[in-house]
């Protein structure tokens, strides 16, 4: 596996390492031991999600104030462009944001961090995203950062509005946000 740091440190992407020929293709999305040589981390996942969502439809950006979620982030159909900001209130890079593409064609992961939010815009006509998370959705924990916050200035790839849920419109900016100290 190799392990592409981003310009928040933490935020990973992760290549595994795929095995191709005429038949197709065997990769291991996961092996712990593996993830932990390679990343430094070595955590429990507790639950696996899989969303599907159309061409221009973002997600995100969510967190959980408490039971705070660690995500390992992957695409099995389509494209996203995703997206992670830091919340830790302690952190040198609190409030800023990184974003890469992930794809079931190019088979990287992302590893998100406890203590980011989180979210993507599917920029194929359809998109799989799957994730492993490290602590069990609480919704009564669950915040949403506003997508769109000019504090943030995160660039999304769009053409037009996007595609969003009703607790996504209405997600806070970061200066209203809950944050993690």
């Amino acid at each position: 596996m190799n392990v592409i740091p981003t310009d928040i440190p933490g935020v990973l992407l992760l290549e595994p390492k795929v095995f191709g020929d005429e038949r197709g293709f065997f990769f291991e999305s996961y092996h712990r031991r593996t993830f932990h040589e390679a990343s430094g981390i070595d955590l429990e996942f507790v639950q696996d999600n899989h969303s599907r969502s159309r061409k221009n439809v973002l997600r995100g950006l969510h967190y959980q104030i408490r039971q705070a979620q660690g995500k390992l982030v992957r695409v099995t159909a389509g494209e996203v462009w995703d997206v992670a900001v830091d919340l830790r209130k302690s952190s040198p890079t609190f409030g800023k944001w990184t974003g890469f593409t992930l794809s079931a064609e190019s088979k990287r992961m992302a590893w998100i961090p406890a203590g980011f939010a989180h979210g993507f815009v599917v920029t194929s006509e359809s998109a799989d995203v799957l994730y492993k998370a490290t602590d069990y959705y609480a919704p009564e924990h669950e915040r949403t950062l506003l997508w769109s916050d000019p504090a943030l200035a995160i660039q999304w790839p769009l053409r037009g509005e996007p595609m969003l849920a009703a607790k996504d419109r209405a997600g806070k900016p970061l200066g209203q946000a809950e944050v993690f100290a």
